[in-house]
Order: structure tokens, then C-alpha cells, then sequence
């Protein structure tokens, strides 16, 4: 029994970890979008946005496996029937299904245009902000509910 709640405390902050993480790369790039919004000239485009894929986008999806690794270790306080995870799982299906299929494309299309002699437009720096927004949203969301644990 101690070394499963020892087994629990360590992917609970492994979990807490990946959620700031997550905030945190999401924040940067919410801020760049905004940069190129208002402007940003191509050396700060470029900076911001190499022509690469974007790896730590991809931290969010270690969340259901930490949290899923807490629910399997949790017993029954902390279980697949708990209308808290419930929103959490469902936050992270949109949240990824966002990620995956708009904001990254987005994000390659900026890429792509900032490479480019003129840069990228205002426009797409506004386009991909906004498809940020939604990703912070959805997490919020996320994280709201497990603070709250209704």
C-alpha cells in the first residue's frame, strides 16, 4: 500500500508537470500568434516560428497517460466513473483533435510564410491566436475540473 500511494504522489506531480507544461507552450505560442498580429518583423517571425514541427505542442498528450496512470493507482476515489475525469478525457479529445488537425497545421502554414521572402501576413498570426484560444480554453477547462473534483 506504500508504494502505491509513493507510486501515486510521483505521477500526481508527473501530471501537475505536464499541465504547466502545457500552459506554458501553449502561453508562448498564443504569444507569438499574437506577435505576428500585430506585425512582428521577419527576423522575430522566423525566431518564432522555424520551419520545423512543433514537438512541445505535443506535451499535452501526455496528460491522459499521467492521468490515466492516477486513476489505474488511485483506487476508488479516483476513477473512470468520477464526473471530473470524465471532463478531463473529454477536454483532452478536443483539445488534441484541435491541436492535431487546426492549430498545427496552422502553425506549419506560418512557418511556411515566414520562410518565405515576405513573411507571414498579420492575418494567419491572427487565425493561429485564435485557434490557440480554444486549446487554452479546453484546458482550462481541464484544469478547472480537477480543482474543483465535483
Amino acid at each position: 500500500m506504500i508504494a502505491a500511494t509513493v507510486a501515486f504522489d510521483l505521477l500526481f506531480v508527473a501530471h501537475i508537470v505536464v499541465a504547466v507544461a502545457s500552459v506554458v507552450v501553449l502561453v508562448a505560442l498564443r504569444t507569438a500568434a499574437a506577435a505576428l498580429a500585430r506585425g512582428a518583423d521577419l527576423a522575430d517571425q522566423r525566431r518564432h516560428f522555424p520551419d520545423r514541427r512543433d514537438w512541445a505542442a505535443r506535451v499535452v498528450h501526455l496528460l491522459p497517460i499521467t492521468g490515466l496512470a492516477l486513476v489505474a493507482t488511485g483506487g476508488p476515489t479516483v476513477g473512470l466513473t468520477r464526473p471530473w475525469v470524465l471532463v478531463g478525457l473529454a477536454c483532452y479529445v478536443a483539445l488534441a483533435g484541435h491541436l492535431e488537425a487546426r492549430t498545427l497545421p496552422q502553425e506549419r502554414a506560418v512557418a511556411r510564410a515566414a520562410a518565405g521572402p515576405g513573411g507571414a501576413p498579420p492575418a494567419l498570426g491572427r487565425a493561429l491566436a485564435r485557434s490557440v484560444d480554444v486549446l487554452v480554453s479546453l484546458l482550462a477547462v481541464a484544469l478547472v475540473a480537477m480543482i474543483v473534483q465535483f
